[in-house]
């Protein structure tokens, strides 16, 4: 009896203590491993690293494929009758009107429709003749102006198999912003949707060169594609571009690999949007770059889109998930999730019926998802809550390395009776999640790490760069850093003695971010002076690219951003201040749902617009007993704005910011900052000068 009881114990203890054992082991080996090594590079000196697994840049990880196009025929031919492109049938659509008389769109969305490569190969094929039969010449440039669905990325793939070069556009530029990209390259060929021709024939009067527009929305509002006479437009809906193509094949005309294949324009946070020039090859490194780095890309993977195609990091990832044979399912930010503002009540958002298995996102994204997981556990309350949170800690405690957190047997336990229900929020499938766009806080990355079992890849990239910089490994759990090189780029720190930031600083070199590589754009379009500026080329032909940002290099090769040049304003009494730095630092606050900080060298303290998180808020206001009318009285009240200022102090002295660099001042805001309002970017990146403007009273307040 005695041995069977020790048999069993012994039993117990290996099923415990072994996986706790080999995942320490394991924890420790990534520890030390080396993710970047030095580099030896030509050029304005610095410290320069690279991918410590490639020994020069990558340009291409298929062997003879030097485009675009040809990496997409490729990828078609080999898998044929696998599913690429899918999208939601709509079922209906409604208008629902709350009480305060604000009218909301609601869609019942239903399955996932599929077309396989074969067969978008074929209508990519089509289109592409349709193109030359409707009087589109060569040289001459398309725009794609719409939200991100499937003809988006088959007109993408069409004008590549024409080598035309293809201006991309925000689906939320304002007139402005619009007419300044279309004039500036001389388009003559639009592809948009029905909401964005309504823009265009809005300003059909301020637009230079553009003679036809194909719009992809078929059958949604036929009465828009009649010629009123109001513009001297020719008028085609997609799906007449694509049999008029059919009917009348046109034999391909291929690029080369240092042909144009997009003009992007940047969202242009500061004044009118820039285009930057991104050849064949600029593309195909970073694509190549990624592939290498995301484990066990193929066809059994199902991605997720639904962030802008006009943005590199949208762009690049559907270009090399068609390449392996994966599947794209499109969907939107207003329909992603069972419980999103577009989704009629009832019905499922497109995470639930895809189920993918990659998606990509902005910061913005998971902090919603963060924010949305933790305002139903609140509002659970009870055992439900407790439950979550001893879960969570005991996981978070593991993660940071304690031998007293969950391992083992019990992370499964945890695993299927807590975090189960969070990852069925975004269908229950996802295995890797990419990053980019913006800094990730901390607390969303252990947050995703922890609720979604997922890694999560953080990257860091600029237009400018085709996205490819620096990509955080799938092993590599660390937060606030983004990663060693791109096997496509190596990153140098160059000296910036007016901020403070010296390469040989210790622990830790620090210094202005540089990034070469064959990722590294041409320029800026029709923009010599801007291009000069910040792109330069060493004697070797190696082209460079100075960010504007600041980071650090730690021991292991990766990357640390810990500063902008730009977001640096000189106080009264000469201390520096990074409104970036301090914003990222506020932004913990659970009261937040974004800020602006403001400063001038006029006055020794700061000030800070704050957007307030309703969820957050209302539900303080709920524990404290407050009444209030509306939200906007909520925000107006005093103690509300000091329960704020306190949240907001309390983040600051956590992070150990000095005390000019905390706001003296802050103004609470009810209203969210939505691309659409103008106030933010498409990549939801601040708009300062915008904001600055549009509260400009409220600013001077400050300092009254």
């Amino acid at each position: 009896m005695t041995n069977e009881l020790y048999l069993e114990m012994s039993a117990y203890i290996v099923g415990v203590l072994a996986p706790l054992v080999l995942t320490l082991a394991l924890r420790n080996s990534r520890k030390g491993k080396i993710r970047g090594v030095g580099a030896d590079v030509e050029g304005e000196a610095g410290y320069a690293i690279r991918n410590y697994r490639f020994t020069s840049p990558v340009e291409t990880a298929w062997e003879g494929i030097k485009t675009l196009a040809e990496l997409f025929e490729q990828a078609c031919k080999e898998h044929g009758d696998k599913n690429l492109l899918g999208t939601r049938k709509l079922i209906s659509r409604e208008t629902q009107v709350h009480a305060d008389g604000r009218s909301f769109e609601k869609l019942h969305l239903g399955d996932y429709e599929w077309m396989s490569y074969g067969q978008v190969f074929q209508v990519v094929c089509n289109f592409s003749s349709g193109l030359v039969q409707v009087g589109h010449r060569p040289g001459e440039r398309v725009a794609i102006f719409a939200d991100t669905r499937e003809e988006w990325f088959i007109a993408l793939q069409a004008c590549f198999r024409r080598n035309l070069t293809v201006v991309t556009m925000y689906a939320s530029l304002g007139e402005e912003a619009i007419c300044h990209s279309l004039n500036e390259t001389e388009v003559t060929t639009v592809i948009c949707g029905n909401k964005e021709l309504k823009k265009l024939l809005d300003i059909s009067g301020q637009i230079d060169t553009v003679e036809r527009v194909i719009c992809m929305d078929d059958d949604d509002d036929d009465d828009i594609l009649t010629d009123d006479g109001s513009s001297s437009w020719k008028m085609f809906s997609f799906s007449q571009v694509e049999q008029i193509g059919r009917e009348n094949p046109v034999d391909a005309d291929l690029p080369l690999p240092a042909d144009v294949a997009v003009i992007m324009y940047t969202s242009g946070s500061t004044g009118l949007p820039k285009g930057v020039m991104m050849t064949h090859s600029n593309v195909l490194a970073t694509v190549s770059a990624v592939m290498t780095i995301v484990p066990g890309l193929g066809g059994k993977d199902v991605y997720l889109a639904y962030l802008p195609l006009a943005h590199i990091l949208e762009l690049a990832a559907e270009n090399l998930i068609a390449a392996v044979g994966s599947s794209i399912g499109y969907g939107s930010p207003l329909t992603l999730t069972d419980t999103s503002s577009k989704i009629k009540k009832g019905t499922k958002g497109d995470a639930s019926i895809l189920r993918p298995t990659l998606m990509a996102a902005v910061p913005a994204i998971l902090d919603r998802v963060r924010d949305g997981v933790r305002k139903k556990v609140d509002s659970a309350g009870g055992v439900s809550k407790k439950l979550f949170d001893l879960a969570y800690n005991r996981r978070l405690a593991a993660i940071n390395g304690s031998w007293f957190g969950a391992w083992g047997l019990e992370k499964l336990l945890w695993s299927f009776l807590v975090f189960r229900k969070v990852r069925a929020i975004l269908g229950g499938r996802i295995r890797f999640i990419l990053s980019g766009g913006a800094p990730l806080s901390a607390d969303t990355q252990r947050f995703i790490n922890i609720c979604l079992g997922a890694p999560i890849g953080q990257g860091y990239g600029l237009t400018e760069t085709c996205a490819g910089g620096t990509f955080s490994e799938y092993d590599d759990t660390s937060v606030g850093r983004v990663g060693a090189p791109l096997p496509c780029s190596y990153i140098k720190l160059i000296d910036w003695p007016e901020g403070g930031y010296l390469t040989s600083d210790s622990p830790m070199p620090r210094g202005e971010i540089v990034i070469g590589g064959p990722n590294v754009t041409l320029g800026y379009f029709k923009n010599d002076e801007k291009t000069k500026e910040v792109y330069k080329v060493d004697k070797r032909g190696f082209r460079w690219f100075y960010t504007g940002d600041v980071g650090q290099f730690h021991k292991d090769g990766c990357l640390e951003i810990i500063d902008r040049k730009k977001d640096i304003v000189k106080l009264q009494h000469g201390e520096y201040v990074s409104l970036g730095k301090v914003e990222a630092v506020l932004s913990v606050s659970p009261y937040v749902d974004n800020i602006m900080l403001h400063a001038n060298s006029f006055h020794s303290y700061c000030v800070a617009l704050v957007v307030a998180s309703q969820a957050s808020l209302e539900s303080w206001a709920l524990q404290k007993g407050i009444k209030f009318d509306d939200f906007t009285s909520l925000c107006q009240m005093e103690e509300t704005v000091k329960e704020v200022y306190g949240s907001l102090i309390k983040a600051a002295k956590t992070a150990r910011l000095e005390k000019f660099e905390m706001p003296a001042k802050i103004k609470l805001l009810s209203e969210a900052w939505t691309p659409e309002s103008g106030l933010v970017t498409a990549a939801l990146k601040l708009k300062r000068d915008v904001i600055r403007k549009t509260f400009k009273q409220d600013l001077a307040n400050f300092y009254s």
